[in-house]
């Protein structure tokens, strides 16, 4: 696996509003006894807009290191990658190429028990730099095993303007290049949402 170096930080990293809002309602759950939040009291506003971008995984402590069962799969990662994931574990899903790159922000997610959250860029079958921005949130379900669960909203933006989504991940040579990995760890307080400015990234089709 890739050695990858994940630095603390705080909410205001990620730069999507929308994970923005899906972080401080994990936030809201987690604050009060700093313990991780069951799945089913996970109820974000807006829940429904965002299914294409969340996919659910379950975590498996069969393994040393631990590994991760798809639960789900959001339509936009499965147009990305190419194919439905659902059912597979994520280190056989992504392959020996993009395994190494995606799997380390996974792994510092159960180990710390706090969200991960990292921006990777790759290039479209058209040359147009996209950034890839995940934001992994802990959930445990009863029992001491730690994380069990782990929702991933993944956003794709591109300051070109549009982009070909479809096999993004896999359409060619490139594979994306890590820019930010970070634990978000500090001012672990639930805060008010953010108002949608002008100018604020979105995510595109």
């Amino acid at each position: 696996m890739m050695a990858v170096s994940f630095e603390g930080s705080d909410a205001s990293v990620v730069k999507s509003i929308r994970q923005r809002d899906l972080l401080n309602c994990w936030l809201r759950l987690y604050a009060p006894a700093r313990t991780l939040p069951r799945v089913a009291a996970y109820q974000p506003e807006r829940l429904d807009d965002e299914r294409a971008d969340l996919v659910n995984y379950i975590v498996d402590h069969n393994f040393t290191p631990v590994r991760f069962i798809i639960d789900s799969n959001g339509t936009r990662m499965a147009s990305a990658y190419g194919s439905n994931g659902r059912g597979r574990y994520l280190d056989e899903y992504l392959g020996p190429i993009l395994g190494p790159v995606a799997l380390p922000a996974y792994h510092a997610c159960v180990a710390h028990q706090l969200p991960a959250y990292t921006i990777s860029m790759i290039d479209d079958i058209n040359g147009h730099a996209v950034a890839y921005e995940r934001l992994l949130l802990p959930f445990c379900d009863g029992g001491d095993q730690g994380v069990t669960h782990i929702i991933a909203s993944l956003k794709t933006i591109s300051e070109d303007g549009g982009f070909e989504i479809r096999n993004l991940m896999r359409g060619h040579h490139s594979v994306p290049t890590p820019k930010l990995s970070v634990v978000i760890d500090h001012n672990l307080a639930h805060r008010m949402p953010g108002r949608i400015a002008t100018g604020d990234m979105i995510e595109i089709d």
